[in-house]
This record gives structure tokens, C-alpha cells and sequence, in this order.
């Protein structure tokens, strides 16, 4: 049973009493089978009202949730014969940006992206998915590789933002994100970026300057994050439901705004209710993008991402 964001409190406490029934009728003879029904037929009622109106902060608070597939999970979902490829050559190998050859439905490609870790040991091995200026800098050595043999690059998404320590700037994470999101727009294959969770910052935008962004459902996609806005504009982050509101984070608000093409739609209640569903449902996405893209010459991918990031913003 997944755990439960705090506006699933309801939804928690009749799945609760679902999960007591069903144990009193493993251990006697009582049939509670219709009692577990019909409970089971509210909660899931419940569970589509409240995903059906959820509001910014809500999906933010989805798209965070620590169940959520990760990247590990979405490269044993959809891709075969991965190769991890690390180091920048440079300095070090950052676990919070992975990437490496793959197939994906028969085709090779070069897969990059976050990865945030799915326990305490994880977590802090890869930086909670805090990509340092070692991290953007392989991800350029990988898309400049991916270009030199003409292969198309997927990115998978979800950051909080780039690790914002001390010892990042002193080795230049600003410039390493330029390079990266640079390294993107100059790539002379296509490049498709899928934003998973979250889609934070700069460390974010290093790996999305793609010829087509998709975007799941509950997943979120800012300049900064929430908290990080309530606390410029307000003083405190108590405010972080409001700045999710004013920032347009969500992918609906996205895709109207033409920040983003394609919204994955998610199995009832989040990704992480149903790994398997949605990481296939992203698979379908990235096929069809690959679709699209794969007859178009370098300078057409170039000319399209180029024309795509300028019309952002204009009236």
C-alpha cells in the first residue's frame, strides 16, 4: 500500500478501515465481503474526486512523492542494453546525473537523467538527485557523443534544482549548466526531454532544451521551487501554496502556456500507485516523439529546437 500525501488523509483513513475488515475475515468466518466493497467503492470515488481538482501545491507535492518511479526504474522499464557511460573527464562521476547507451524499442539511443535514490543510502549517494558542475559537465560529454554518432538523446527530468553548495560555484555550476543546456540546442539529433517529477531550476533546463519536452500529469515544472519563491516574495515559505498558484507550475498550465508538448497521462492517484502503467505510458510518449522527429535533418532539428525556445514568452 502506497503512503499517503497529507490532502489523502480521508482516502488513508477508509483504506485503513478496508485493510481491518479484510484481516477480520482472514481470521474467522465472518463474510464481510460486501461491507469491503462497498467501502472499496468509496475510497476509490474519493481518490478520482480528489485527483480530478487538485490544486498546484497538491502536485507539486505528487510529483515529490518518494514512491515515485525514479530513474533506475524507468531504464529497467523501457530500455535495453544500458550501458552506463561515467565521469566528465574533468573532475568526477556525480551520481545525481547518470546517463549511457540504450535501446529503446529496437532503436539505439543515449539516455540522461536524474536520479534521486529510493531509501536514506540512495538519497545521499546521489545527492537527492542535485546534479554538481561534474554532472552537467558529463551530460554535455554524453550529448556531444550522442551527436557525434547520430543518435537520438532522451532525458528523464526530476530535480529539485542544481546542488546549490559552495563547492559547486567555486567549479562553476552556473557555467556548466549553460554548456549543458547549450550542448541540447546545438545537438544535430533529436532530443526529447521527459519531465517525470520534478522540473526545478536550472538543474532542470540543462536536460530539457529538447526538440519536444513531454510532461507527466502530477508532475511540475518551475524557475525555482515553491518554497524558494515564498521565501524572495513573501519572507517565509509558508506561502509555497500561493507561489505554486502564481508560478503556473503544473503540466496543464505548461502546455497552454507552450512551455511543453505532450502531457503522459498517469494511472488514477499518481505514478507511483502503478509504476508499471505509467512508465509505460512514457515509453508510448518518447516512441511517438522519435516518430516525429526522426525524418528531420540536423540543421531542421537544430532550426525547430532554436525557433521552439524562442516563441516562449512572446506575445
Amino acid at each position: 500500500m502506497p503512503s499517503f500525501l497529507d490532502f489523502e488523509k480521508p482516502i488513508a483513513e477508509l483504506q485503513g478501515r478496508i485493510d481491518e475488515l479484510r484481516e477480520t475475515a482472514a481470521n474467522g468466518d465472518v463474510d464481510i465481503a460486501a461491507d469491503v466493497q462497498r467501502l472499496q467503492a468509496k475510497s476509490d470515488k474519493l481518490l478520482r474526486d480528489t485527483f480530478a481538482k487538485l490544486t498546484p501545491w497538491q502536485k507539486t507535492q505528487v510529483a515529490r512523492h518518494p514512491e515515485r518511479p525514479h530513474f533506475r526504474d524507468y531504464v529497467a522499464g523501457l530500455f535495453d542494453e544500458w550501458l552506463p557511460l561515467a565521469g566528465d573527464r574533468a573532475f568526477a562521476d556525480d551520481q545525481a546525473i547518470l546517463g549511457g547507451f540504450a535501446t529503446f524499442r529496437g532503436r539505439k539511443i543515449l539516455v540522461i537523467g536524474h536520479e534521486k535514490g529510493d531509501d536514506t543510502a540512495s538519497r545521499l549517494r546521489h545527492n537527492f538527485g542535485m546534479g554538481k558542475p561534474e554532472g552537467y559537465r558529463k551530460a554535455i560529454r554524453l550529448v556531444e557523443l550522442a551527436d557525434r554518432f547520430g543518435l537520438p538523446v532522451v532525458t528523464l527530468v526530476d530535480t529539485s534544482g542544481a546542488f546549490p553548495g559552495i563547492q559547486a560555484e567555486e567549479r562553476g555550476q552556473a557555467e556548466a549548466i549553460a554548456r549543458s543546456t547549450e550542448a541540447c540546442l546545438a545537438a544535430g539529433v533529436p532530443v526529447i526531454a521527459a519531465v517525470v517529477g520534478e522540473g526545478g531550476s536550472g538543474g532542470a533546463i540543462a536536460l530539457a532544451a529538447g526538440n519536444r519536452v513531454i510532461m507527466f500529469e502530477h508532475a511540475v515544472y518551475s524557475v525555482i521551487s515553491p518554497e524558494g519563491c515564498a521565501s524572495i516574495l513573501w519572507r517565509t515559505a509558508d506561502r509555497a501554496p500561493d507561489a505554486a498558484e502564481a508560478m503556473r507550475v503544473t503540466a496543464q498550465d505548461l502546455k497552454s502556456l507552450g512551455v511543453i508538448d505532450t502531457i503522459v497521462p498517469e494511472p488514477l492517484g499518481g505514478a507511483h500507485r502503478v509504476p508499471v502503467t505509467a512508465i509505460a505510458a512514457l515509453g508510448d510518449a518518447i516512441e511517438a516523439a522519435l516518430a516525429d522527429l526522426t525524418p528531420l535533418s540536423a540543421q531542421q532539428l537544430r532550426s525547430e529546437r532554436r525557433a521552439k525556445f524562442l516563441k516562449m514568452g512572446r506575445l
